[in-house]
């Protein structure tokens, strides 16, 4: 996945792949022709790479001490940076006000659960399963959505409602109070596909006789679907059920691929019989 001729040999800073972050959240250290490691401070993503050559015992032993150093470095300064977006998160938070009202709620038709205001930017806390503040999610007017710099985001979440017996899992803050507002299920949002299976699994951790529920996003209009792949795997992993939402019926635009798209379209169907 990564574009190893792009970066000469030394240390770089670049957008991870993975979790597609705005901010150059993945460190990637060139060791020589062919050799290099690539690390992700927000999501944990690795690769590495070595060349086709055989390398002697000596050359694999120094490589193999290289990159444990690496890495070792690439942890630390992961660490570092959570603590201080952590510390970030809390100021911001504290400084900011209960949210009753916002374009994007009011865009996506759903509630403020447990959401604060600060200026013109929703928050969403992104918390540990032991209920600790990591970072933020801001949300704009417009719905533009972003994370704290470095901020932790593997196997947070945000949680609404209380757990009992049943524990939706979604992906977007819409999606997750929609599916709440609805059901009455507590949910947590997970805000995106790939921290699906790393909630779902700090959630099994914590609640293990809950029953867990993937609401999975029909990407039906991207190869491979990814989201209702991810929603998929983490349930099989955690032994969960998957829930995908039913269009059947209604004028499905291409966007349309979670559980708050369903409610809006089939709202506009009772409005406009």
């Amino acid at each position: 996945m990564i574009a190893w001729s792009d970066f000469p040999e030394g240390d770089h800073r670049a957008r991870c792949p993975a979790c597609q972050s705005r901010d150059k959240s993945m460190g990637v250290t060139v060791l020589g022709p062919g050799h290099g490691v690539a690390h992700c401070f927000r999501c944990g993503f690795v690769e590495t790479r070595h060349n086709a050559r055989e390398l002697t015992p000596a050359e694999r032993k120094a490589y193999a001490r290289r990159m444990d150093a690496l890495m070792t470095q690439h942890d630390a300064e992961q660490r570092a940076r959570q603590a201080e977006a952590a510390t970030a998160a809390a100021i911001r938070w504290a400084a900011s006000k209960p949210a009753t009202e916002h374009p994007y709620l009011t865009a996506k038709a759903v509630q403020s659960h447990g959401l604060r205001i600060d200026g013109h930017h929703l928050l969403v806390p992104i918390r540990d399963s032991k209920g600790n503040l990591q970072s933020l999610q801001t949300i704009a007017p417009d719905g533009d959505k972003r994370f704290l710099p470095g901020g932790r985001v593997k196997g947070c979440y945000h949680s609404i409602g209380k757990p009992a017996g049943r524990l939706v899992v979604a992906e977007g803050y819409a999606t997750a109070a929609t599916v709440h507002e609805d059901t009455g299920h507590a949910v947590a949002g997970a805000f995106n596909r790939g921290n699906l299976l790393p909630v779902a699994q700090a959630l099994r951790a914590k609640y293990p006789d809950a029953l867990l529920v993937l609401a999975a996003d029909d990407d039906w209009q991207t190869p491979g679907n990814p989201g209702r792949t991810a929603a998929t795997e983490a349930a099989r992993a955690v032994s969960g059920l998957l829930a995908v939402p039913d269009f059947t019926g209604l004028q499905r635009g291409p966007k349309d691929t979670d559980f708050n798209d369903l409610r809006r379209l089939a709202l506009a169907v009772e409005v406009c019989p």
